[in-house]
């Protein structure tokens, strides 16, 4: 299902869901001013297109222990396919990398990390640094979190 042919309920299902994915059906179909069995049946098409991805659960990390969030900034020489594929498999084997990007610029990659404090933090660095071959890698420590994971507007 494509965006555009999203209607106004739609869109509420979704942002409802967003807000809060442990609705009942019941619950959301008083949200979205729809009957239960028409509400189903609207949240089954958006789940079975694709569009809805999953159901997940926000976490305090502050609160588990990893309040340190950094963002590092990656710049390499390198961009074979082959060595491309080390990288990701590297990078997404480190369970503390939260967010990880290709993107355009003066960096190659983004990654956001979160951490325990700034000794994890490092050790986290060190293991991306040394089974890597990378040309740049600067490190912004985040100070607070203004927005974070925000819903999607729809």
């Amino acid at each position: 299902m494509k965006v555009d042919k999203l209607d106004q309920i739609d869109r509420a299902i979704l942002r409802n869901l967003q807000q809060d994915a442990s609705l009942t059906q019941r619950e959301l179909a008083e949200a979205v001013g729809l009957s239960q069995n028409a509400c189903w049946r609207r949240l089954k098409v958006l789940q079975d297109s694709g569009l809805i991805k999953g159901q997940t659960l926000r976490l305090n990390a502050d609160q588990i222990g990893l309040g340190l969030t950094v963002f590092v900034m990656v710049r390499t020489r390198h961009h074979s396919k082959d060595w491309l594929a080390i990288f990701r498999r590297e990078v997404l084997n480190i369970p503390h990398v939260i967010d990880f990007y290709r993107i355009a610029g003066d960096y190659d990659y983004m990654l956001k990390v979160v951490a325990g404090d700034m000794n994890e933090f490092d050790r986290i660095y060190q293991r991306l640094t040394e089974k890597l071959e990378l040309e740049t890698v600067t490190s912004y420590i985040t100070m607070e979190a203004i927005a974070d994971g925000r819903d999607l507007p729809v």
